[in-house]
């Protein structure tokens, strides 16, 4: 994993967690624009897979288990939660999106931890 990259996607879930935590706060439901901020991340953990996969094909040495299982688990939450809040259409679908989207920058650290322990 590559520096830049590592803090784009963790700024990213953070803004997406700060942006869908205001309107917990406001009592209200996502809006498509969340979802659609939520969708970049996505982007960039995909991104951030390719590079990595690119990067542990070359040689770099990482637990590939827990490495791809943390990597698998952040690819797949974002978009289980987005469709959990496109159907709930009340607070709480600011909630899971705001949980999620913790959830998925602390999955990065965790990611970057493992990555640099393989160093």
């Amino acid at each position: 994993m590559v520096l830049p990259l590592y803090v784009l996607a963790l700024v990213a879930c953070l803004a997406v967690a700060g942006w869908s935590g205001w309107f917990v706060v406001r009592d209200r439901a996502v809006v498509l624009r969340q979802l659609f901020g939520a969708g970049v991340v996505e982007a960039v953990l995909v991104v951030q897979a390719v590079v990595a996969g690119v990067l542990q094909a070359q040689g770099h040495a990482v637990d590939g288990v827990l490495f791809w299982g943390y990597l698998l688990t952040a690819a797949l939450l974002l978009p289980l939660a987005a469709v959990w809040a496109f159907a709930e259409r009340t607070k709480w679908s600011s909630v899971v999106l705001c949980v999620a989207s913790l959830t998925v920058a602390f999955l990065q650290w965790r990611l970057w931890t493992i990555w640099e322990a393989g160093a």
